[in-house]
């Protein structure tokens, strides 16, 4: 392990590694695994008290294109389908040269990554792109399920783990994934379903006897926690609650940065680059001017450390940032409950509720504007449009929708949701006129609304939107549920309400980089030593959303880029060198910002 050292008037302390590595996300982790895996030296640097960022609260899917446990599976999807896809659903911001890095080096890193590392992978045997009846769209083959993780594995690092937010454990601790889910969901249904309950819910109950949460891990904090295993055990360094002041610029080259750890300013330097993968700005008292102006709350589940620290170090350098793109931001729908104590939990409506049969979605006028089983991009979307008049909008459902599925914080019987109820979250009524009165929607619209809807849902069709009309709408709904898995009418008393608000995942607008992660200033050209991965690098998907995992399957794809390529400078003994013709002298020496 590196240790500082301050002399008497020397300055701040100073210690080198070969690479800086700064977020501790999937991105951040896939470049810290890669670099320490390739014999490098790493640190990295974490502002939060806690690592894993957004990525350690995300669903843990990445999509990539043609990986190993694709093509085992019999499935082997051209790359032109690929591109023919991304170009329908981008359109003018489709970029050919980070697309075709991706295309071209994403089963690589994922390769690379699971050879090397804890990292576990399947493919989910049926997991529809989110426009899957464009040119180029799958129904599997692209998706890829992260394996659970054993937390104990962490050893005293299991505490450092971000912990996921209360509405997304059950029985106040205990971690599910998307199979898990269905299997609750048809536990009264299924045998089968019922057995898997069982183990699960033991397995916690003997956790909860020595931790303080359940110790099997899934989704996102299986990814950080499979990544970080193997980054503690190849000698990576992690600094928490550490503050970056400067990028260090010697010699026309980013060579390290300055930070603030542990009481004391040290001068980090790194002999091959910095790698900045801090999450983005999307808790930033910037981002509000990258949002469509609505007369609402916008709720975003980024970490509050998530304020563009790395935008803020790369713009010192002249960096150049994404213009013009479909969206700054990857959306989800947000409810809010606030707590007792005051403080607020925040849900992300994205694969329980939604798509399921009796629930619908409508605005304050109680009409739908929406097919509730698209994306949750796509649904947010909707909610932005005409001027945002549909935001806020209320999730709505009968008592039979509620007994089944539950709806946002609010879980399915027997769970007894009194206390949302008493909280104002969940609106309860024992009829549509009594509901709409609760939660001020126009009572006569959501009567004409209902009346129209049922009288379809008795017929399994939505003709006003289309529920359940692809492949991936159906997907998202209830399999068991014949013959739309989507659609049911509204017709059991009591009737339930959410209040839903406009929200985001983290931020798609971020530091433009050529194919090889390196970030580009604002005439073109590599900086050199600098590179970006995550939401911290511009989304190669300009704002759009076309697939479960496009944020993590880029992220880790270009953090295993950014780190191969310091990796083969150092070991050709070009030390970060760009190629001719791409030289770009940095003039300063030290830059603040």
């Amino acid at each position: 392990m590196n240790t500082a050292t301050h002399l008497p008037g020397a300055g701040p302390a100073e210690v080198s590694y070969d690479v800086i590595v700064l977020g501790s996300g999937a991105a951040g982790f896939a470049a810290a695994v890669t670099a320490a895996c390739r014999g490098l030296k790493v640190l990295l640097v974490e502002k939060a008290a806690t690592f894993g960022g957004t990525s350690a609260i995300s669903g843990g899917a990445v999509w990539i294109h043609d990986s190993d446990q694709a093509r085992a599976a019999g499935i082997h999807i051209p790359a032109e389908q690929m591109r023919t896809y991304l170009k329908g659903v981008i359109g003018k911001g489709y970029r050919p040269a980070r697309v075709d890095a991706f295309i071209a080096r994403s089963r690589e890193a994922l390769a690379f990554l699971e050879r090397h590392s804890e990292l576990k992978y399947s493919l989910r045997p049926l997991s529809p792109d989110y426009y899957p009846d464009l040119p180029g769209g799958t129904e599997s083959g692209r998706a890829l399920e992260i394996a659970e993780y054993d937390g104990r594995r962490l050893g005293a690092r299991f505490k450092d783990l971000r912990r996921p937010p209360d509405g997304m454990l059950l029985f106040g601790g205990m971690m599910v994934n998307r199979v898990d889910i269905q299997h609750f969901l048809g536990i009264k249904r299924s045998p089968k379903s019922l057995w898997h309950c069982l183990k699960l819910t033991a397995r916690y109950g003997v956790d909860r006897l020595s931790h303080p949460r359940g110790t099997r891990l899934t989704v996102g904090n299986a990814l950080i926690a499979r990544l970080a295993s193997t980054a503690f055990a190849k000698g990576v360094e992690l600094w928490l609650n550490a503050r970056t002041e400067s990028l260090i610029v010697e010699e026309g080259r980013v060579k390290g940065m300055l930070i603030e750890h542990d009481g004391q300013r040290r001068r980090v330097l790194a002999r091959g680059g910095v790698v900045l993968a801090s999450g983005g700005f999307a808790a930033g008292p910037q981002a509000a001017a990258y949002r469509p102006k609505t007369d609402a709350e916008h709720w975003s589940m980024s970490p509050e450390t998530n304020v563009g620290d790395g935008l803020s170090l790369a713009a010192a350098v002249n960096a150049a940032t994404g213009e013009g793109m479909a969206a700054h931001f990857f959306w989800a729908p947000v409810s809010v409950l606030r707590k007792p104590d005051g403080s607020l939990e925040r849900f992300p409506h994205l694969v329980t509720d939604r798509a399921k049969p009796g629930v619908i979605a409508v605005n304050r006028a109680g009409r739908r504007f929406v097919n509730e089983s698209d994306s949750y991009h796509s649904f947010v979307e909707a909610m932005f449009a005409e001027g945002g008049a549909n935001a806020p909008c209320w999730l709505i459902c009968d008592a039979e929708a509620m007994n089944k599925y539950g709806m946002g914080l609010a879980r399915p019987k027997p769970v007894d949701n009194a206390a949302l109820v008493e909280a104002g979250y969940l609106h309860r009524a024992e009829s549509i006129l009594e509901l709409a009165r609760r939660t001020g929607v126009d009572a006569a619209g959501l009567q004409q609304t209902l009346e129209r809807y049922n009288a379809d849902a008795r017929q399994n069709l939505d003709w006003e939107f289309g529920k359940g009309g692809n492949a991936y709408n159906r997907y998202m709904g209830d399999p068991l549920h014949t013959p739309n898995p989507c659609i049911a009418p509204l017709a059991k008393a009591p009737y339930y309400a959410i209040r839903v608000d406009t929200g985001d995942l983290g931020s798609a607008r971020g530091l433009l980089t050529d194919a090889r992660a390196n970030v580009l200033d604002r005439a073109g050209r590599p900086i050199a030593g600098l590179y970006a991965a995550g939401n911290e690098m511009n989304s190669i998907m300009d704002g759009t959303y076309p697939g479960p995992g496009i944020t993590l399957g880029p992220g880790l794809t270009f953090g295993y880029i950014a780190a191969s390529d310091i990796a083969e400078r150092l070991g050709d003994g070009t030390t970060n060198a760009t190629p001719p013709g791409e030289e770009h002298v940095l003039r300063t020496t030290h830059l603040h910002h």
